[in-house]
């Protein structure tokens, strides 16, 4: 590579840093909120918390990569541009198909980048967060551990805890279990402890009241003891096997064995085959999006009202490629046959630019002047 191709991508990664990290942030903040507040509701450490944004983050890098991308190719043509460095450039006989070379190679970097993230890295950290918010959701503890908040493990079952002290110790327990009609009973204890044995987790209750109720007599029964062991597996829900969607399968499973996935996962062939393709294809769209953003300021040349009207053409081409998306997903939803389709926005945005670069080259034609005898007469 020449200077010029090193100090353009030097600047192109500089800004692609800087845009990715105020996107990732924002988009962050957005699930960390939601996060933060369902987790230590659930009484969970704050690891647990680090545990699933790192393994959210993946999945939030591949969304803002197209859009860095075109962020960073806007601003660093803008300034080449109002600098007067691709005036230059262009002076000393680069024409526009050269001047796009930096933008090509930072196009195709960043789309490598998306291919580990599409193939590799999502798909494994959608499923390790799936597991583990599986496992969470269902262990007794986040279920039943919910200070001052009366809960319904179970229909018919009501679950309340006062207080839980630093040793794990429940104070003022309360359970009423009404699943059988004949007979409901009530239990109150003063202290309890919630353990796990081989036959399933049960509630230790200490110094407490069991009341019974007889629903054909009416007749109460009131019982004082010490200690009470109740088994509460029943109405625990305990993780089982997870079910894999089609973002956490393997590509070359769904390439190679698209009818299988497709009946394990009630997916369409089409659709199986679509997410497959789709993350082919969201790599070419990160240098179709630095192509749109440099070709689309090129091709408007220098003007001292700034690039305004330049960039907004450059994001309704972004917004038209996502329209072509829009348009083939049905079809190829409805016939496996017609996966090709999903490249179609990416073909549709190489053409775009490519046709914007060849305008960028095309001599442009002067303005006739008026001599001045002519004005003058």
């Amino acid at each position: 590579m020449t200077k010029f191709d090193r100090y353009v991508l030097s600047q192109l990664f500089v800004l692609f840093g800087f845009f990715s990290l105020v996107l990732v942030s924002v988009y962050w903040i957005n699930r960390a909120v939601i996060l933060f507040d369902r987790l230590i509701a659930d009484g969970q450490p704050a690891s647990v918390f680090l545990e699933f944004t790192a393994l959210s983050l993946p999945n939030i890098v591949r969304m803002v990569l197209p859009m860095s991308a075109f962020a960073a190719s806007i601003y660093v043509t803008n300034r080449l541009a109002s600098e007067s460095e691709l005036v230059v450039m262009q002076a000393t006989g680069y024409s526009p198909w050269r001047l796009a070379r930096p933008i090509v190679i930072f196009g195709l970097l960043v789309g490598a980048f998306m291919m580990t993230l599409t193939h590799f890295l999502v798909p494994t950290s959608l499923e390790q967060l799936r597991f583990r918010e599986n496992e969470i959701s269902g262990s007794f503890s986040s279920q039943l551990l919910r200070e001052g908040e009366f809960m319904n493990p179970t229909k018919d079952v009501t679950f309340y805890i006062r207080e839980i002290t630093p040793e794990g110790v429940l104070k003022d327990v309360f359970l009423s279990d009404r699943r059988n009609e004949a007979r409901a009973a009530t239990y109150t204890s003063i202290d309890g402890f919630l353990v796990k044995e081989p036959t399933g987790p049960k509630l230790v209750m200490v110094n407490g009241i069991a009341q019974a109720l007889d629903e054909s007599t009416r007749k109460l029964t009131i019982t004082r003891f010490t200690d009470f062991s109740y088994s509460i597996s029943s109405f625990i829900e305990e993780p089982g096997a997870l079910f894999k969607p089609l973002d956490q399968r393997p590509t070359l499973q769904m390439l190679y064995a698209t009818e299988i996935i497709a009946t394990s996962t009630g997916a369409l062939p089409g659709r199986v085959l679509e997410e497959a393709h789709g993350r082919f294809n969201q790599p070419i769209l990160c240098l179709v999006a630095a192509l749109i953003g440099f070709s689309t300021l090129l091709v408007g040349g220098f003007s001292r009202f700034g690039v305004g009207q330049q960039i907004i053409g450059a994001i309704l081409l972004l917004v038209l490629v996502k329209l072509v998306e829009s348009i083939v997903t049905d079809p190829v939803r409805a016939n496996p046959m017609l996966w090709p389709l999903v490249y179609a926005q990416s073909v549709f945005g190489l053409g775009a630019a490519s046709f914007m670069l060849w305008l960028a080259a095309r001599p442009r034609r002067r303005r006739k002047t008026i001599p001045v005898a002519e004005v003058a007469a």
